[in-house]
Formats: C-alpha cells, structure tokens, sequence
C-alpha cells in the first residue's frame, strides 16, 4: 500500500519503519531533513513538504507533537489539503476531540475523510509494535487501512464520529499520568518510612497496586536515576490539559483529575518541557524530602 508519514519523531520514526519493513511504500516528510534521510535509506521517498506528500499518495498518516504543527499540516500554506491525490487523514497524534472535530470539517471541504487513530504504549510499543491502535471514522474507510494499522499493534474500533478514539485516548493517558504521579507519592512515602523503594515496586507489582509506574517507569528510569523513559513532559501535561478540558465539556466531577493535572503543572514549571515525563518524581522528591533510587548491589 502507498502510505504518505509526516511527522518522524519518536513515535513517528519507529512507526513508519515498521510499515517500511512490513512492505509498504512510503513518502515522508519531518521538518528536520535528518528524519527523513534515515527513512530513505530504508527505501522511503522524501517529500518537500506536506502538500507534496498528499500529490503523491491517497492515505496520509501523521504523528505529531502539537495541536498548531497538526493544524498547520493539514491546513497551512503547503498544508495536506493543497494536494490533489490524498482522499484519507489518519491521525496517530493526540488531539482530543475538539480538535478531530474541527480538522474533519476542514478536511471535510475538500472531500478528505479524517480517520482518528490515536495510539498508546509508548517508543517501546512503537518500536516492537505492540500499541493499542485506536481508531474512529467511517468503517468502510477504516478496513482498508487495517492491515496497515495492525503493523504498529493491537486495533481498537471505537466509533464512527469525529474524536471518538480521540476521547478514548485521553482517558487512557489520563490514567498513566495519575498512576505516574499517585506511584510517586506513594512509593516516596515507603522511602521516608525506611522502605527500599526497589522492594516496594516488588510487592506493589506483585499486588493490587501494580500500574505502568511501577512495572515499567519506576524500574527503567527513576529508581536507577536516568530518567530517560522517552515521553516529553510537555506532551504529557498536554493530554492532561485535553483531558481536563474535555471531561469539564461532559460535566464531569473532577477532583481527582484536578489534583493529577496540579502536579503534573508543577512538574513542567520545575523541570521544563523538554524534561522527560518520568521527572515528576524528582518534584515529589523534592517535596518529601527523599530520593527513590535503586540500592546499589
């Protein structure tokens, strides 16, 4: 299949790879020119920009890290919309549904159906294809995608109208970010009690408190100190924000929710938004007073 990939960046890279290696044909485009050369060499065609993308091909997929690039992308002066082939969007980024809403009836105007394919599981599951794959928009333009789809994980069809995956995303993310920050709390409280918070990952795993935090992020990158997991912090207030804003739309009581996205603010303005998302646990640490690392062997 002849697939147009904009957007090459951490989720972007790995993902185009595999439909390279899965045996697609791609044209791809990435403001930095070094994104696409490490794609061409695996058999990709650069494209100038994205409405040279969307001349050459009917199904364009994007991954990207902002609302106004995704805007700008479909819409700007060299944006998707000025090509003339392209008749399929399908977004992998996180938007939310207003969002989706909006690019559909963008894209809408010039006979462009948006499929929202929103994904979760991070660079790894980018990498081995292991995401869950969510995706909304008309069925019967969904199905001859799929395969394609199936390449970067598991597919989830979870309706029919603009956003819908796009919500479904964001009460995911919303869960990882508060099990981010609650395992921080949580763990730092064992460490200021004495506990060894390499052991408190051990039970927690092994009881009802197990999350992503404390199988995953807890022993890749904050117990021994890199903190290095791949997630911009940035992108990761970002879907906290959406989510917020969305279940405010619903009317949804959000105690919790406000208390999650308090210190996940805190943690940006701490460490910045290039920080890597794991560093929330260095703004706990330093409000109890104790470090969660690994003991050395």
């Amino acid at each position: 299949m002849e697939i147009g990939f904009i957007g090459l960046g951490n989720m972007g890279g790995p993902m185009s790879r595999r439909l390279i290696e899965a045996g697609h044909k791609l044209t791809v485009f990435d403001a930095r020119k070094e994104a696409m050369e490490s794609l061409v060499k695996l058999g990709a065609d650069a494209a100038r920009s994205p409405a040279e993308v969307a001349d050459r091909v009917e199904t364009i997929m994007t991954s990207l890290p902002s609302l106004d690039i995704g805007l700008k992308v479909v819409s700007g002066d060299d944006g998707l919309i000025r090509g003339n082939r392209v008749r399929r969007y399908v977004d992998l980024s996180t938007t939310g549904s207003r969002a989706a809403v909006k690019t559909a009836e963008i894209l809408k105007a010039r006979n462009i159906v948006q499929i929202d394919c929103p994904v979760s599981g991070g660079v790894a599951g980018a990498e081995k294809g292991t995401l869950a794959v969510m995706v909304s928009g008309p069925k019967e333009e969904v199905e001859p995608i799929r395969s394609a789809l199936e390449v970067f994980g598991k597919v989830f069809y979870c309706g029919d109208k603009p956003g819908m995956a796009q919500s479904m995303k964001l009460a995911n993310n919303f869960l990882s970010a508060t099990g981010m920050a609650a395992s921080s709390e949580a763990i730092a409280m064992g460490v200021k009690a004495g506990l060894d918070p390499g052991l408190m990952c051990d039970v927690i795993n092994a009881g009802s408190g197990m999350n992503t935090a404390t199988t995953q992020k807890f022993p890749r990158s904050v117990l021994p100190g890199t903190f290095d997991y791949g997630f911009g912090m940035a992108l990761m207030v970002k879907d906290v924000r959406l989510f917020l804003a969305e279940a405010e739309d619903y009317g949804i009581p959000l105690e919790v929710a406000k208390a999650v996205g308090s210190l996940w603010e805190a943690a940006l303005a701490e460490h910045g938004a290039n920080s890597d998302f794991t560093e929330l646990a260095k703004t706990v640490e330093k409000r109890a007073g104790v470090q969660m690392r690994a003991k050395k062997k």
